[in-house]
């Protein structure tokens, strides 16, 4: 009788702890259905260009940049709301990865791509990234050049703290594996989930893909210097650093890129990366 009583005893401490435990898992639960639910109702207002209904899922910094790769911030688009590439994504494939903090939600169909990053700030969800690709738009290929000095070696961008610090040393880092052909000096600083969509790719990338590129680029000796940059902003999420960029190409149009870096096993890595090139600059040669 007595051991009976204290299996007893045990049993019901063990269901105490789940019942206790319930919560928690209701309310992960419900704020990845929250999260989700988000982003389908902010795709139903772009789709129908509701101003009124955009308003209350963009950040204060959110900025909206289209196929064409012209940027607007969100007074513009509240003025004159855009219609997405992708309209309701009724038939699009969709890929979602959360960061804590940050959610990014990758949307594709076709050569038409789109990237949203949410944020979470003290009063919920916020959208502070949109950014479209058309795969394929623009001819690569690149200028042939070997030298590296932005941004292998100086970037005008002054880090605010460590982590920005941080990211920009594995951001010179790589990209001067990327001038090198190094593929080895190149992917310590790549996430293995990697995506990477631009206007001069006619499919998404990832890292293999360009471990391969860099190694094939190795035999060819064409120079493969990346695009100097012009100015950037990024926004600090815990382990997870939004990146907003403009760079120019030594020769074509400029270049509008988000970047998302995370911090694994101690090292900031970078993990998606979406380039499209501004149709309306002007194109160097």
């Amino acid at each position: 009788m007595k051991r009976l009583f204290i299996s007893v005893l045990a049993l019901a401490s063990i269901l105490c702890g789940f019942a206790l435990l319930l919560p928690t898992l209701h309310m992960v639960a419900a704020q990845e259905q929250s999260i989700a639910q988000i982003d389908r109702e902010f795709v139903s207002a772009a789709a129908r260009s509701d101003h009124a209904a955009l308003a209350k899922f963009l950040d204060a910094e959110f900025t909206w940049t289209n196929a064409d790769g012209n940027t607007q911030t969100r007074a513009d688009v509240l003025a004159s709301a855009p219609h997405p590439a992708l309209g309701a994504e009724a038939t699009a494939k969709i890929e979602r990865r959360n960061y804590g903090a940050v959610e990014a939600i990758m949307a594709g169909r076709e050569k038409l791509a789109a990237l949203r990053v949410w944020v979470k700030r003290s009063a919920g969800w916020r959208l502070l990234v949109y950014h479209e690709v058309e795969l394929g738009r623009t001819a690569g290929g690149g200028p042939g050049v070997k030298d590296c000095e932005n941004p292998c070696r100086t970037v005008p961008y002054k880090p605010r703290n460590e982590s920005e610090a941080a990211i920009i040393a594995s951001w010179q880092a790589l990209e001067t594996g990327v001038t090198n052909h190094d593929s080895a000096a190149w992917a310590p600083h790549i996430a293995d989930d990697f995506a990477m969509l631009g206007s001069t790719n006619d499919h998404a990338l990832t890292k293999a893909d360009r471990i391969a590129t860099l190694d094939l680029q190795k035999q060819t000796g064409r120079g493969t210097a990346p695009a100097p940059l012009v100015s950037a902003q990024m926004f600090d999420l815990g382990d997870t650093v939004v990146m907003t960029c403009l760079h120019q190409p030594y020769t074509g149009k400029a270049v509008r890129v988000s970047r998302v870096w995370i911090k694994r096993d101690g090292k900031w890595v970078m993990a998606i990366s979406y380039q499209t090139t501004i149709q309306s600059s002007p194109s160097i040669s």
